[in-house]
């Protein structure tokens, strides 16, 4: 279909699922965050903590940490540095070429992680998959997988 043509319009079902998609998109990130709020780390930096305690070695270059967290590498580069600061990921050279750097996790990065999971856990459960069908729970994983596969597609390479 050409840009500047008409697209077809919404059906009932499918406009429901986009309004309520929308709805979702804004509302979750802030109840996830408010959830967080009393771990000392927000939802995203516990994300990242997480990613780097299932990476071997607890470490990631930094464009392939800003893809899995869904993040621009400027982004992620920003994030890193205040973690960083409060000593939960230092950033290295990356070993095997030098070119590039890595994200590391650092013990107290892991014990922070570990922490915070149980209020992570309890967040998601609470939020969202307690409401959801086990027998949904594979289909809409799926859906969502690839949902987010072809954004991070169209995005394109990382340039970080």
């Amino acid at each position: 279909m050409a840009a500047d043509a008409d697209p077809a319009p919404l059906s009932p079902d499918q406009l429901q699922l986009w309004q309520s998609l929308g709805r979702l998109v804004h509302s979750l990130p802030r109840a996830l965050e408010d959830d967080m709020s009393r771990t000392g780390v927000t939802m995203t930096e516990f994300a990242v903590l997480l990613i780097l305690s299932s990476a071997p070695g607890h470490r990631m270059r930094m464009s392939a940490l800003a893809d899995a967290a869904g993040l621009t590498p400027s982004r992620i580069t920003r994030l890193v540095d205040g973690l960083g600061k409060h000593g939960l990921v230092s950033k290295e050279r990356h070993g095997h070429d030098g070119r590039g750097n890595e994200a590391v996790l650092t013990d107290s990065g892991l014990r922070t992680m570990r922490a915070a999971r149980p209020a992570h856990l309890a967040s998601a459960r609470r939020r969202v998959l307690d409401r959801i069908p086990d027998a949904l729970v594979p289909a809409l994983a799926e859906t969502l997988t690839q949902l987010a596969d072809a954004l991070s597609r169209e995005r394109g390479p990382d340039r970080g």
